[in-house]
């Protein structure tokens, strides 16, 4: 008989007769969904996209059951005749979240302390990937002869969604489909400016043909590293906090991120000429000495090693408080 199977992750059906132990790969826990991630409580992997919580492979295996897992405990309501109490000790999962700390009462060393670099872990992803845009690092050379003032033969050219590249005066005789606006990456979608249509696939949007027409542009006016805004977000456990910049193809010799207790100032140079900066003044205290920054193919993450196991109510420190009382050492009254 042919049942459909209610552990969670699976979601197949099975023949009754063919069931056996290791047939059915599933979740045990339960999905979290925190500070945009979303995930399992039995394994480690947190992703911001929906479609791809659905899609995280079960991390047991076991038999293929047509009983519906029970439903997490919800808390406990306990009604007095002065007030309601709620019972929030999670039924399920083995950290507690506790309430942040008031800001003022947390023992914080000056912000003039001195910067450390902190280290940088560059992985197998993103030097794959430099390694095949070493070719489009010409781009931020000179493209033209010094002698005899003529292009280069293999210069890209410079508009963008163009891959033509020079080959000759005759390069100059063809038409260029490009597009004339800028790249816009958000919640998961990519498109351009002026033609807007969207995908969330990277290698679909690097593709698209062009929606206008025109010449090449062998020569870019202003070579110079462009300053821009680049989507990010945080998210804590009860140890450390981890900032994720979502910048393409970092540049480890251009990037860095300096740090002391609690100031933070992120440099990071992606995508041959594009720069991300951001400085700031943390809500709580980081032990640097602990603290590092993983550059992947796709995304900068910076770990920071919290200094004493709480929770930030915010990753900055609130313009709100006083600069004195901000830097002052000991607890605030």
């Amino acid at each position: 008989m042919s049942m459909l199977c209610y552990n969670r992750g699976c979601g197949q059906r099975y023949e009754t007769d063919s069931n056996t132990e290791g047939s059915c790969t599933y979740h045990p826990g339960v999905p979290v969904f925190h500070d945009a991630l979303k995930g399992w409580s039995c394994c480690k992997r947190r992703t911001t996209d929906f479609s791809d919580f659905l899609s995280i492979a079960g991390c047991t295996k076991g038999l293929h059951s047509n009983e519906k897992p029970p439903e997490p405990v919800k808390p406990e309501v306990k009604t007095t005749s002065d007030r309601k109490e709620v019972d929030l000790k999670p039924k399920f999962s083995e950290h507690i979240i506790q309430a942040p700390k008031p800001v003022e009462s947390i023992k914080r060393p000056s912000a003039d302390e001195p910067l450390t670099s902190l280290q940088l872990q560059v992985s197998a992803s993103l030097k794959q990937a430099l390694d095949k845009l070493k070719l489009s690092s010409e781009k931020d050379h000179p493209i033209a002869d010094v002698e005899t003032g003529e292009l280069k033969v293999g210069t890209f050219c410079k508009n963008g969604g163009c891959t033509k590249t020079f080959a000759g005066p005759q390069s100059n005789e063809e038409v260029c489909q490009y597009h004339s606006g800028v790249p816009i990456f958000h919640e998961g979608m990519k498109y351009w400016s002026c033609c807007k249509r969207k995908t969330s696939d990277f290698n679909t949007f690097l593709s698209q043909e062009g929606c206008f027409k025109g010449t090449h542009l062998w020569i870019k006016k202003d070579d110079g590293k462009k300053v821009v805004p680049c989507r990010h977000d945080w998210h804590q456990t009860g140890s450390g906090v981890t900032i994720s910049i979502y910048a393409k193809n970092s540049v480890p010799e251009l990037s860095y991120v300096e740090a002391n207790s609690t100031v933070v100032n992120i440099q990071i140079v992606f995508e041959g000429e594009k720069e991300f900066q951001q400085n700031l003044k943390l809500w709580g205290v980081i032990d640097v000495k602990k603290s590092y920054v993983n550059l992947t193919a796709t995304k900068v993450e910076i770990f920071m090693k919290k200094s004493e196991p709480m929770t930030w109510a915010r990753l900055e420190l609130p313009q709100s408080i006083p600069p004195q009382q901000a830097d002052s050492t000991g607890t605030q009254e």
